[in-house]
């Protein structure tokens, strides 16, 4: 067999005698003599008819194949899972979808690993998948490139799935007919791609590229066309230069990439889990970030998109006025990102961005520096006593600075979505969601349906929404989630009862439930952890193994 230095790992599965079983096997799903030679690119394919974030990739994947092949190397084609958050929100079924991260995670680093391939590119859709491909290629640390699926184009009447949710709201308050939901309903989702704001998909697929993992321009494309085809394409050929050079994931996710990607993921107004599934990636490459690292780059990062949820414009329209790059040459020549980190490219992030025009002239799209929409992050770190560990508002300033109420508190989505759309929820209300955490939950659920719900209600700026649990990158409002410790783990959310004050002040950085201590230490004394909700199976298991938000919600931490 070929002495190849690229083939570091498949060389062990089929060279020699004693592993004629192995080609035996391998000879049946296609390969030939010479392609035991070459180095072999495993291609992991998100596809799947549950959602249209990712029912095109497997086109996408067999695209990365080709251009694996061309460049010398053996593509091999192996799925992953997917759920679909936007389907499972408001249920049940909703817990398994933080959870899916990690089993993504999982099956991708136990299919490279147990296979021997070289190197791997992984095409995500929908936003778990996104971190999961990520901290695979972090464990497994061969040289890889991900490949984001693109975003979806907008539906009728400029609408969305995030539209569909409020028009639910807007139809409890009696602003819309059956007919007209039906008509949301129906036209808001036109074909293949990812949500289509600055939701948590986009979100993710900017973080991925700014932090050097994508090429330059795969966040920023439509999932229909030909320059996600060519991105694919690329994808694959790229892979086998990062053999060639001996660059692995670990050489890429350094401590200076991740304040790339956090500076990034504010610049543009991106969702909360940004700062979830960043903990996590960076704790796979044992990169030293806390949610304090969020509140010192946020103090020099102005919000300069205006995309949704609280912004106005779509990804797909960011997509044609040059998508990301142009935004990151600006940052870069700020002073504001780290030019000298490497990426997929092989080049670094300045050399990268080197050639990158301005945008057009009269586009309204990304603010100038000067003008930002917030002078600062709107990804707000709080803390205080009903937080002693942190959590994570996302606060544009569109919703005020500071909100007091009073606590009007349930122990799960179900019953808090059905308490606003009947009109149980009122202005002035603090609305506390618990047990809702990533070992509660169990699996830490989003909060789009109820966050929804009170934008179509006509609530926003009248309520606000505090949670243990997460929210999806489409909400918005004055919304405080990942608070911790969790109320399962006897956190003070355990103990706020209907009608304590709570105040949220985004300026000073705390939650607070105005309660004097003495009576804070009472209640927490006659508290009691609750029993288990699963048993049995997966979401048992995750609860077992998770950690805290604070901390990633990562499940292999001991």
């Amino acid at each position: 067999m070929s002495s190849d230095p690229r083939r570091k790992y498949s060389s062990t599965v089929v060279d020699g005698p004693y592993k004629a079983p192995g080609r035996s096997m391998l000879r049946a799903v296609g390969f030939t003599d010479e392609d035991f030679k070459k180095p072999q690119i495993g291609v992991a394919s998100t596809w799947s008819m549950v959602t249209p974030c990712n029912m095109h990739i497997n086109v996408l994947a067999e695209e990365v194949a080709k251009g694996a092949d061309e460049a010398g190397g053996k593509s091999v084609i192996f799925n992953t899972i997917t759920i679909s958050d936007g389907i499972a929100n408001g249920t049940e079924g909703m817990k398994y979808s933080l959870v899916s991260r990690e089993v993504i995670a999982d099956s991708i680093e136990s299919v490279a690993g147990c296979e021997g391939f070289d190197g791997l590119v992984a095409v995500g859709g929908c936003d778990k998948n996104m971190p999961g491909c990520l901290i695979a290629m972090a464990r497994l640390n061969r040289p890889a490139v991900f490949v984001y699926g693109g975003t979806i184009k907008p539906g009728k009447n400029h609408t969305d799935i995030v539209s569909v949710f409020e028009a639910v709201g807007r139809h409890s308050r009696g602003d819309i007919t059956d007919e007209e939901l039906i008509e949301v309903e129906k036209t808001a989702i036109p074909g293949p791609g990812s949500c289509g704001g600055m939701y948590t998909a986009n979100t993710m697929a900017s973080a991925i590229e700014a932090l050097g993992m994508s090429l330059p321009d795969s966040s920023a494309q439509n999932a229909v066309s030909t320059t996600k085809m060519d991105d694919c394409r690329n994808a694959g050929a790229a892979v086998l230069n990062l053999l060639e050079l001996d660059i692995k994931p670990r050489d890429i996710m350094t401590r200076k990439a991740f304040e790339n990607a956090i500076t990034v993921s504010i610049a543009l107004g991106g969702s909360t889990n940004a700062v979830l599934h960043l903990l996590a990636m960076a704790y796979t490459v044992d990169v030293d970030l806390t949610i304090d690292d969020f509140t010192k780059i946020g103090a020099r990062v102005p919000v300069l998109a205006d995309l949704r949820p609280s912004g106005k414009y779509m990804m797909s329209e960011l997509v044609a006025i040059g998508g990301i790059q142009p935004l990151m040459k600006t940052l870069l020549d700020a002073g504001l990102l780290h030019g000298d980190c490497i990426t997929v490219t092989g080049k670094t992030l300045a050399q990268n961005l080197a050639g990158v025009k301005p945008y057009p002239d009269g586009q309204q799209i990304i603010m100038p520096l000067d003008k930002p929409i917030k002078k600062d992050s709107h990804l707000v770190i709080l803390r205080g006593n009903l937080a002693p560990d942190g959590a994570v508002a996302k606060i544009t300033g569109k919703e005020g600075m500071r909100f007091t109420g009073k606590a009007r508190v349930f122990h799960s989505e179900e019953e808090c979505l059905t308490s606003i759309l009947d009109g149980t929820v009122v202005a002035g209300d603090v609305i506390v969601i618990r047990y809702e955490g990533p070992r509660g939950g169990p699996g830490m659920r989003e909060m789009l349906s109820p966050t929804s719900a009170i934008m179509g209600k006509g609530l926003g700026k009248d309520v606000a929404l505090i949670t243990d649990g997460r929210f999806s990158g489409g909400s918005h409002g004055f919304v405080v989630g990942h608070i911790t410790p969790e109320a399962a783990d006897g956190g003070p959310l355990a103990i706020v009862e209907n009608g304590d004050t709570i105040t949220i002040d985004a300026e000073s950085r705390e939650l607070t439930l105005e309660v004097d201590e003495a009576e804070i230490r009472r209640r927490l004394a006659k508290w009691s952890t609750p029993p288990p909700r699963y048993t049995r199976g997966v979401l048992a298991k995750y609860a077992h193994t998770v950690r805290s938000a604070s901390e990633g919600a990562v499940t292999d931490k001991f």
